[in-house]
């Protein structure tokens, strides 16, 4: 009788530990303290990626001879997510030359990869670079090792960094009818920017981890207005292999320069391009221009 007793102890406890639920993955890291770590504010976007812009407003930057806002190209990023039981990072970095050495040994003495630094524009004065980077682990370290690297540059963060510059007081784009031209609808993102993203239609992974628009992953058109009711234009389309030279053909077709072309990731599937281009022309016209090169690509309608 005992050893039956005993027998069906134990059957019951195996049931327990089998029917038991399944522990949940580790919670959300604290934004707050990623925040702090460093040293600027950032806003939830879909798919739960927690995403801090550091725009370069101390810097002064033109394209042949146009000045561009911090929002319009010089936008740098880190876009968190958590993936189990760990948090992953990816964004981008914009640079002067000279910060370029000293930023990267930060990141990779701080556990962070670099995927890729280049060029986005040509003609840019003063010369600006952007970097690639990549990481996973706990939220708030990877923070501190960032703004530890940025250390090395002029980057604006926490409540020492440069105000915002003022934004200057001239015509402005009407947005109905860049939106009718594309067939998108966009938002304005500050200082007269005006913003366009289409993510592609298939699934993007790194690793067997999705890839979501919001991390960067996402073909990007932004509108700056210039002079005598022009606008100009950059951003970058993502495309697969059999796209890029469909996509390049039109954008030149149109008058549209293709300013750079390479890798932002290492791991991507599928495979992924980033196609960099510039314009300074009649808004409609160019928003005409982007929706024939969209329609070269497999991107969401």
């Amino acid at each position: 009788m005992k050893s039956l007793a005993l027998n069906t102890i134990v059957f019951l406890g195996l049931v327990a530990i089998v029917a038991a639920p399944v522990t949940a993955r580790a919670a959300d890291p604290d934004w707050k303290m990623v925040e702090q770590a460093l040293g600027k504010s950032g806003q939830l976007q879909s798919g739960d990626v927690f995403r801090i812009g550091m725009p370069r407003t101390d810097l002064a930057v033109t394209v042949k001879g146009v000045p561009v806002k911090a929002g319009f190209a010089l936008g740098s990023y880190a876009a968190f997510k958590q993936v189990g039981d760990r948090a992953m990072v990816m964004g981008d970095l914009v640079l002067l030359d000279q910060e370029v050495p000293a930023v990267m040994s930060g990141l990779l003495s701080g556990g962070l990869e670099v995927t890729a630094v280049h060029n986005h524009l040509n003609e840019m004065s003063p010369h600006v670079m952007y970097m690639h980077y990549t990481g996973h682990g706990d939220a708030v370290q990877m923070a501190k090792a960032l703004r530890q690297a940025l250390s090395a540059s002029a980057t604006p963060l926490g409540t020492g960094g440069a105000p915002p510059a003022a934004a200057s007081q001239g015509p402005g784009l009407d947005i109905k009818q860049i939106e009718q031209a594309l067939g998108r609808q966009g938002r304005d993102v500050g200082a007269g920017v005006f913003q366009v993203t289409v993510p592609r239609a298939e699934s993007i992974t790194e690793m067997g981890q999705p890839l979501l628009p919001a991390m960067g992953v996402v073909t990007v058109m932004n509108f700056q207005p210039t002079t005598d009711g022009k606008a100009a234009i950059t951003g970058d389309f993502v495309l697969v292999d059999k796209e890029v030279n469909a996509v390049a053909r039109t954008l030149r077709q149109h008058g549209i320069d293709v300013t750079a072309l390479h890798n932002h990731g290492l791991m991507d599937t599928p495979r992924l391009f980033y196609m960099h281009f510039w314009g300074n022309d009649d808004p409609v016209k160019l928003a005409q221009a982007l929706k024939a090169a969209l329609d070269q690509t497999n991107s969401r309608k």
